[in-house]
């Protein structure tokens, strides 16, 4: 009788909790790579750890040659966070494992090279404004040639790290104050309308736009939370999806998860900003709304492995930033807005604490993040 193939390997650089359990549901082996070991990969079955420093492409790949599913073929490096994707795309080249080109990972982490070619070769017409800063002295200047309300960011930054909105001069000085003396920043027009974020899938330069969510606007050009379903009429969809692939074929993104930034503005759907991985937080409300598996997908194709089978579920999930002081909060707190009907999770670790739920109208959901985040505070 014929032995079972062994499972393909997942290589996972740093992964999140929910990134080894979905390698698990596309059916592949997880291992976790990373500098010392994690608890967390144990507890969600991850094989033995590779303890090594994943930022050494050199280390990286010597460790990785030894193992014996890479020798055979039957494995991927997968990262899915800001630092890890570049570094994930260069040992799979190196190592002649599939995966995203390195090109199209630096060439949606480069803000200003990918603003000046979505200019010039998908808005001619309507341009959005922009400047590069390499002096956080001059930030007053160029934001008076952009004009207010205006938005600052790091040249190759991710997650809203860094990104400041300016509403006038006062804004401006400050963010020159705030910034290191010698910097790298995109300061560009404030776009405004609706801001989607798109996850999208590419197998062999085809995109498959997997769904979106809505960014909710918080006070000074902040994000204040997520949500979805986003009820979008047909022409305003098509629009979307199109400016989503039009990004990815610029960048030659052939295979793998994308993360697009889209704001609906009165002239067309503009891009905000790309990146070659899954969103960190919008896989779970799209898993959570409508049962598609943002990650399980992701790690599946990028095995050859067949898509996981899909769980359909129609209901409301969205998430809210807690803006709180650095306290801790009180553990009666904590527990009464876990205690919610509808909340899921209350992450509360820096830089990014959030209240994710469920409910099944988007009033309802509104209720309940209002409810056990204001208990939080």
């Amino acid at each position: 009788m014929q032995s079972e193939s062994p499972r393909p390997v997942a290589i996972l650089l740093s992964p999140r909790p929910a990134v080894i359990a979905a390698a698990r549901r596309a059916g592949a082996r997880p291992v976790v790579v990373a500098p010392v070991a994690s608890v967390a990969s144990v507890r969600e079955g991850a094989e033995r750890p590779v303890r090594t420093d994943w930022r050494d492409h050199r280390a990286l790949t010597e460790q990785l040659a030894r193992l014996a599913a890479v020798r055979d073929g039957r494995a991927a490096v997968f990262g899915f966070e800001a630092a890890s994707a570049l570094a994930a795309a260069r040992a799979n080249e190196a190592l002649g494992l599939p995966g995203t080109p390195s090109g199209a990972v630096t060439a949606l982490m480069d803000k200003a090279a990918l603003r000046a070619r979505t200019n010039t070769l998908l808005h001619p017409g309507h341009p959005v404004s922009f400047a590069r800063c390499g002096r956080a002295d001059l930030l007053p200047f160029i934001a008076d040639l952009i004009g207010y309300p205006c938005v600052v960011k790091p040249r190759a930054g991710a997650d809203g790290e860094g990104v400041r909105g300016l509403t006038g001069p006062a804004d401006a000085r400050a963010a020159a104050r705030a910034y290191p003396e010698i910097t790298d920043l995109l300061v560009e027009e404030f776009l405004e309308g609706p801001e989607l974020t798109v996850e999208a899938l590419s197998r062999a330069g085809r995109h498959r736009i997997l769904g979106w969510t809505s960014r909710l606007p918080g006070p000074r050009l902040t994000t204040a939370g997520h949500q979805l379903p986003v009820p979008l009429d047909p022409r305003p969809a098509a629009s979307v999806r199109a400016l989503v692939r039009r990004v990815l074929d610029l960048v030659r993104h052939r295979d793998g998860p994308s993360h697009t930034e889209v704001i609906l503005t009165a002239r067309g759907p503009r891009l905000v900003e790309a990146h070659a991985r899954p969103g960190l937080l919008e896989p779970d409300l799209l898993r959570l709304a409508t049962g598609i598996d943002v990650l399980a997908l992701a790690l599946a194709a990028g095995l050859d492995l067949p898509a996981p089978p899909l769980h359909p579920r129609a209901t409301h999930a969205g998430l809210r930033y807690v803006d709180f002081p650095p306290a801790p909060t009180r553990p009666t707190a904590l527990a009464a807005a876990r205690a919610v009907p509808g909340v899921l999770r209350v992450h509360l670790s820096h830089p990014h604490p959030y209240v994710l739920a469920t409910a099944p109208t988007a009033t309802a959901l509104t209720t309940t993040l209002t409810q056990a985040t204001s208990l939080l505070r």
